[in-house]
C-alpha cells in the first residue's frame, strides 16, 4: 500500500509569488463570475510582492522546481500545502532545502516524468540548454544541478516543449 493511494486526486490552483510564498488551494473554491460581477481576492501578498506563477494541477501531478543557480526540484502536488484562497502561503523554503540566496524562477506541473518532453532552459547570459524531462526522474531529496553556470549568470526561464516547437528568445 503506498501513502499515495490514500490521497484523493483533485484539482488544485498553485500560486507561487516573487518572494518565494507557495500555496495550493483547491480549484472549487473558485467559482465562475457573473456578467457585472465583481472579482474576488485570491491572494494576500506583502506591498512589494507579486504572483509570478499560477496554474492548475491535479494532487497527483509532479512539480518541478527550477533555482535561479541552475538546480532542480520535484515534488508532488499534495505536498505543497493547503491554504485559503486569501492566505500569503508557505515560504520555499520550509519545502525546498534551497541555498541561502537561491531563488525558485521557475514552477513547472507535468502529469508523468517518463514523458518525452524537453526542457528548454535559458540564462541570463544567454546559455540556452535543451533537457530530456525523463533526467529529473531521481530520487534526490537535495535536487540535482540541471545546469552549469558561468560566474555571474543565472536561470531566468524554463519552459516545457515536445521537442519540434520552433522557440523564440
Amino acid at each position: 500500500l503506498d501513502v499515495e493511494d490514500l490521497i484523493e486526486e483533485e484539482q488544485c490552483v498553485y500560486t507561487l509569488t516573487d518572494s518565494g510564498y507557495i500555496k495550493r488551494t483547491p480549484a472549487s473554491e473558485y467559482r465562475q463570475q457573473g456578467r457585472g460581477g465583481k472579482g474576488n481576492k485570491a491572494m494576500s501578498t506583502k506591498e512589494e510582492d507579486c504572483v509570478s506563477t499560477v496554474f492548475t494541477a491535479s494532487t497527483h501531478d509532479y512539480i518541478l522546481f527550477f533555482t535561479n543557480t541552475g538546480r532542480a526540484y520535484r515534488k508532488k502536488g499534495y505536498q505543497i500545502p493547503a491554504s485559503g484562497k486569501t492566505a500569503r502561503g508557505t515560504n520555499i523554503v520550509n519545502i525546498l532545502p534551497v541555498e541561502p540566496g537561491e531563488k525558485v524562477t521557475a514552477m513547472l506541473h507535468v502529469k508523468s516524468l517518463e514523458d518525452d518532453s524537453v526542457l528548454m532552459m535559458v540564462t541570463r547570459k544567454g546559455t540556452v540548454k535543451r533537457l530530456p524531462l525523463n533526467v529529473l526522474n531521481t530520487a534526490r531529496k537535495a535536487g540535482i544541478r540541471c545546469i552549469t553556470l558561468e560566474e555571474g549568470d543565472e536561470l531566468i526561464c524554463v519552459r516545457e516543449t515536445d521537442g519540434e516547437q520552433a522557440l523564440l528568445i
